[in-house]
């Protein structure tokens, strides 16, 4: 099996994302298979797009349950952008769809006056837990990180017990989530030059 994992299930161009993975030294594959993603050393989530959507290609394609055995088993997991958001129990952006749940907590949209979606770079504030965590091993330090984002959804909780980074547009919200072996990232790692390419290297190295 290959060392990483990225799911396919129609939720936007995620070659980025695998040829990311690749330039840091992973073995990694692409697949809307089941199987595959069952049997993944680790597995990658990402997204973009409306949340009730992702979420019901996600489990009408199998994969979810796939994610599911994978989080169990103690894997390494990663979700990015929207694929951040479904770890959660559900969004604002579609009531009654009910996320993974893997993280307590519900997405909403940002209260802003500002431009929606929030694009572009945006500092990271490292928590005490973010320095300590391997994923961020390299990352996280005193000073914030830039990272590239694209969303008008979020975490609206930049201080809840699984924030490892925090980020603000007009409020605060957490971009960077861990919990045991399943990890989220808000931003777009694949986009954010050495940091986040050093977070997809952790992560390939969990």
């Amino acid at each position: 099996m290959p060392n990483v994992v990225v799911l396919d299930y129609g939720a936007g161009n995620l070659r980025s994302v695998v040829k990311a993975f690749e330039h840091e030294g992973a073995d990694t594959v692409l697949t809307s298979d089941p199987a595959v993603a069952r049997a993944a050393d680790r597995l990658v989530l990402p997204g973009q797009g409306h949340f009730g959507q992702c979420i019901e290609r996600l489990e009408s394609s199998g994969l979810g349950d796939a994610v599911r055995e994978v989080v169990a088993a103690g894997r390494p997991f990663l979700g990015i952008c929207v694929g951040m958001q479904l770890l959660f129990e559900g969004s604002e952006e579609a009531p009654g769809a009910r996320g993974l749940a893997f993280l307590p907590g519900e997405i909403r949209r940002i209260p802003t006056d500002l431009h929606l979606p929030h694009v572009g770079w945006n500092a990271v504030e490292f928590t005490a837990r973010g320095a300590a965590d391997p994923l961020l091993a390299g990352v996280a330090g005193p000073e914030p990180a830039y990272f590239y984002h694209v969303h008008s959804y979020a975490l609206l909780d930049p201080d809840g017990p699984d924030i490892l980074g925090r980020c603000t547009y007009d409020c605060g919200f957490g971009t960077i989530v861990g919990r045991d072996n399943v990890w989220g990232a808000q931003f777009h790692p694949e986009k954010s030059q050495e940091a986040g390419l050093r977070m997809l290297r952790n992560f390939s190295e969990t």
